[in-house]
């Protein structure tokens, strides 16, 4: 159990912030200590995670308090067919854009070309390992 600052710390956000999401609902405390201190658990601090990732991908507070909720009521399972089917949406998206692309890449000069490529690589190399990582966890293989 976390309390406000500790919580703050680990989610590296404000103890105002935790607050402030608290009074929107977003988070709330699992209980209460004798002296009133408000104890949060460590699925505050994942909420918390998800939080400023979808902060981060320009989620408004009401659209991130809608997805929360989504999550909150469908079962585990659903939510990773949810995000699965999303996710393989999005890929189908970036093969098509790749194709587009791959005209434009090829009349390119190499050291154009090598810019480009260093320009995005750290991110691509990322979402790359991102999805490598989520299917060596494929309870099927």
């Amino acid at each position: 159990m976390y309390r406000i600052g500790e919580l703050a710390k680990a989610a590296n956000v404000s103890e105002r912030t935790i607050d402030y999401y608290t009074k929107l609902g977003l988070i709330g405390p699992e209980k209460r200590t004798r002296k009133n201190y408000r104890l949060y658990s460590s699925e505050t601090l994942k909420r918390l995670e998800r939080i400023n990732q979808m902060k981060h991908e320009k989620y408004t507070l009401e659209e991130i308090r809608e997805k929360l909720d989504q999550w909150s009521s469908v079962s585990g399972e659903e939510q990773v067919n949810e995000i699965l089917s999303s996710l393989e949406i999005k890929m189908q998206q970036l093969e098509r854009e790749v194709k587009e692309i791959e005209p434009l890449i090829s009349n390119l000069k190499p050291g154009q070309a090598r810019r480009a490529y260093s320009n995005l690589m750290p991110q691509s190399l990322a979402c790359i390992e991102a999805i490598q990582i989520l299917m060596n966890h494929n309870p099927f293989n």
